[in-house]
C-alpha cells in the first residue's frame, strides 16, 4: 500500500539528468482572420514565454517535485544558451551545461492560438561526435555523486556514446532510466528502466494487437536489449510496467486532455525522483501514471507538484487526507513554481480556529477566483495576541491539518511566530506576490493589509461576503452556555 505522506521525502532524491537540452519558446495569441498574403491564419501575439525543454524539462520536473536535479547537456555560445542557463537557475536546477563555440543551442518555437498549437519552428543541428565525447567524459566524472541517472534521448547527437554512460553508471552502482528515441533498444543495454511510448515500442519491433502479444513482445525486446524493466506508456490505455517475471498495468486517468507536450518528461522525471527517494518500482510507476494524468490537463510543458500528486494519490486510495504536509520553505517554492507556470494565485488569511460552514463556503469562493489558493494562517502566539488568552482553541498543527484536508486549499503557510509581534500577513503577501488578494466581511479595499502591494503589482483585491450567523466566537459562546 502506498502512503502519500512518503512524498515528504522527495528532497532526498539526487538525480543526474543527461541528454539533449533545448529551449522551448511559446508565442500565444488570438486568431480572427486569414492572411491576405497566403491562406494561413494570422495570430496576434499577446504574450510569449520561454521554458527549459527536452532533457532540461525533465530536470525542471524533478526540481518541481523537490528532487535535487543536476542537468548535463550541450548548448551553443549564443543568447538562447545563456537564456536556458538563466531559466535553469530560476527553476533550482544545478546546471552542468557544456558551452560550444561551433554549435547552436537547440530551440523549438510554438505558435499557439485558442489553446491549439498552430505550427512549430525547430532550430537545430546534430551535434558532432567530438561534442558527444566531451559530454560523456564529463558524465563519467560526475556520476558517482548521484543516486540515480536519467537519460533523455531526443536523437540530437549528444548521446552518441550513451552505452559508455550507462556502463559507467552501472559500474558505480546507480539506477539508470532511459527515455528512448532510437529504434534499436540495444543501444541502451544495461539500463534499469526504459520508458518508450507506443510509437517508439512499435518502431523497435514491439507488437500490441492484444495484451498477451504486447507482454511477450516487450519481454523479448527487454531480453534481446539487455534491459531490466520497461514502463510502456500507452496513451489512453494507461501504462504497463513489465519485467521478465512481473506485469503491472495502470489505467489512464480520466482527465480532460489539454496538451500532451512534455508528458513523457514528467513520467520519467517522476519515476526517477521516486525511485531515488526510496519508493519501490511498482509504487513509483503508479504515481508516475497519476502525474501524467495531471500534467496533460495543463497547457504546455507543465509540471506536477508534490501537493498535487499527494492529493491525487489520496483520491485514488479513497483517503480523506493526503498525509503530505510540506514545510513552509517547500510551500513557498511550490507557489513560486505555480506562478512561473502562469497559474493564477489567490491568497487569503485568518486564524481559522474552529472551522465552520462560513469558512468552508468562503474558501471555496476564494479558490474559484483563480487556479491555486494559498491560506496564510496565524500562529498560536499570533491568535492569542489577537483573540485573547483563551485562544486558540485548536493548535496550529490541528488547524493546519484541517485546512490542508479541504480540496479548495492548495497551500497553508503559517505566519506571526512566537518571536514576532507583527500579526499581519503583509510580509507573506510580498513574498508570495498573489494575483488575487481576498478578504471576507465588511472590509473595504483600502483597509486590507497588502492591498496596495497587490494592486501595484497588477493584481486584484476582492472582498467576499461572509455567511451570516456563523463565527468561531459564536460557536464558543454557544458551547459555554
Amino acid at each position: 500500500m502506498i502512503d502519500p505522506a512518503q512524498l515528504a521525502n522527495l528532497q532526498s532524491a539526487s538525480i543526474l539528468v543527461v541528454g539533449d537540452v533545448m529551449l522551448d519558446r511559446y508565442f500565444i495569441g488570438d486568431t480572427h482572420r486569414i492572411s491576405p498574403e497566403a491562406p494561413v491564419p494570422i495570430v496576434r501575439v499577446a504574450n510569449s514565454e520561454d521554458r527549459a525543454g527536452g532533457a532540461a524539462n525533465v530536470a525542471r520536473n524533478i526540481a518541481h517535485l523537490d528532487g535535487q536535479a543536476t542537468l548535463l547537456g550541450l548548448v551553443g555560445k549564443d543568447p538562447d544558451g545563456q537564456l536556458l542557463s538563466q531559466l535553469l537557475t530560476k527553476e533550482h536546477v544545478a546546471s552542468e551545461l557544456l558551452v560550444l563555440d561551433d554549435a547552436r543551442t537547440i530551440s523549438k518555437t510554438r505558435i499557439i492560438s485558442r489553446h491549439q498549437q498552430m505550427i512549430r519552428l525547430d532550430m537545430e543541428d546534430i551535434f558532432a561526435e567530438a561534442h558527444a565525447r566531451a559530454l560523456t567524459e564529463r558524465f563519467q566524472a560526475l556520476v558517482a555523486n548521484y543516486s540515480t541517472v536519467v537519460i533523455s534521448d531526443y536523437a540530437k547527437g549528444s548521446l552518441a556514446f550513451v552505452q559508455d554512460m550507462i556502463l559507467a553508471a552501472r559500474h558505480a552502482g546507480k539506477a539508470v532510466l532511459v527515455d528512448p528515441k532510437s529504434h534499436d533498444f540495444s543501444r541502451y543495454r544495461g539500463a534499469t528502466v526504459i520508458t518508450p511510448n507506443l510509437l517508439e515500442f512499435r518502431a523497435a519491433g514491439g507488437l500490441d494487437t492484444n495484451e498477451d502479444l504486447m507482454l511477450s513482445s516487450a519481454r523479448e525486446l527487454l531480453s534481446s536489449a539487455g534491459i531490466e524493466t520497461m514502463l510502456l506508456t500507452r496513451s489512453e490505455q494507461g501504462m504497463s510496467l513489465i519485467t521478465q517475471t512481473e506485469h503491472h498495468h495502470f489505467p489512464a486517468q480520466v482527465l480532460e486532455v489539454s496538451d500532451v507536450t512534455g508528458a513523457g518528461d514528467t513520467v520519467i522525471a517522476t519515476l526517477g525522483t521516486l525511485l531515488s527517494a526510496g519508493f519501490e518500482l511498482p509504487q513509483a510507476a503508479w504515481l508516475a501514471n497519476l502525474a501524467a494524468g495531471l500534467v496533460v490537463a495543463k497547457l504546455g510543458a507543465a509540471t506536477v507538484s508534490p501537493e498535487e500528486l499527494a492529493a491525487r494519490a489520496s483520491q485514488q486510495l479513497s483517503s480523506k487526507t493526503s498525509g503530505y504536509y510540506p514545510t513552509t520553505t517547500q510551500s513557498l517554492q511550490h507557489i513560486d513554481y505555480a506562478r512561473k507556470q502562469g497559474e493564477r494565485i489567490v491568497f487569503t488569511n485568518g486564524c481559522f480556529d474552529i472551522l465552520h460552514a462560513g469558512h468552508v463556503r468562503y474558501l471555496n469562493e476564494a479558490r474559484a477566483l483563480g487556479d491555486r489558493l494559498v491560506v496564510g494562517l496565524n500562529s498560536d502566539a499570533s491568535v492569542k495576541r489577537l483573540k485573547g488568552e483563551s485562544r486558540p482553541v485548536n493548535t496550529l498543527e490541528d488547524r493546519l491539518e484541517v485546512l490542508e484536508a479541504l480540496a479548495c486549499v492548495d497551500w497553508v503557510v503559517p505566519f506571526g511566530d512566537d518571536d514576532s509581534e507583527n500579526d499581519t500577513p503583509e510580509q507573506l503577501i510580498r513574498t508570495i506576490q498573489p494575483d488575487v488578494l481576498v478578504k471576507g466581511g465588511d472590509y473595504t479595499v483600502d483597509t486590507i493589509v497588502g492591498a496596495e502591494f497587490v494592486q501595484h503589482n497588477g493584481g486584484e483585491v476582492i472582498v467576499l461576503p461572509l455567511l451570516q450567523g456563523r463565527s468561531t466566537s459564536g460557536i464558543i459562546s454557544k458551547v459555554r452556555s
